[in-house]
């Protein structure tokens, strides 16, 4: 069997432009916005997000997308976004995020309470302005479940 990929084998980006923003420079936004995540540092959020963010069919704005992360600090305090996969298509990006964490208590609804815990989410973004304006996730809650 040929050994797994790694992250940086996995980062494919086309030379295209729409509206002004190259692959790259849609790229370089998101890994700052992943920076600016890991470092919980919710202050420069609008940097990156857009006042009017949908998050899943849901106009959360940008304060109620800043409480949701919030919220996801808490229940995880080591949370960290490792980019597994990134795909880019101005204006839209495509992602597949790896987490390795300790949630404290319920996530999901489910009951991980300190376990160590590894799961991936599927994530894709649609930007205007530079900045996120939607937001799809999908989260492999499955493979959490497995691990309780």
């Amino acid at each position: 069997m040929p050994e797994p990929l790694k992250a940086p084998d996995l980062v494919k980006a086309w030379t295209s432009e729409v509206d002004g923003v190259t692959t790259t420079e849609l790229a370089d936004a998101y890994r700052g916005y992943i920076a600016c995540l890991n470092a919980q540092d919710l202050s420069r959020l609008g940097q990156f997000v857009g006042e009017e963010v949908v998050h899943n069919g849901s106009r959360f704005g940008l304060s109620g997308y800043r409480a949701m992360l919030e919220g996801d600090f808490r229940a995880i305090p080591d949370l960290r976004f490792d980019i597994r996969l990134l795909v880019v298509e101005p204006p839209r990006l495509a992602s597949r995020l790896r987490f390795d964490c300790t949630p404290v208590g319920m996530l999901f609804g489910l009951p991980v309470n300190g376990r160590r815990i590894s799961f991936t989410e599927n994530v894709f973004y649609e930007f205007a302005d530079g900045r996120i304006v939607e937001v799809w996730s999908v989260i492999d809650k499955a493979a959490i479940a497995a691990q309780l």
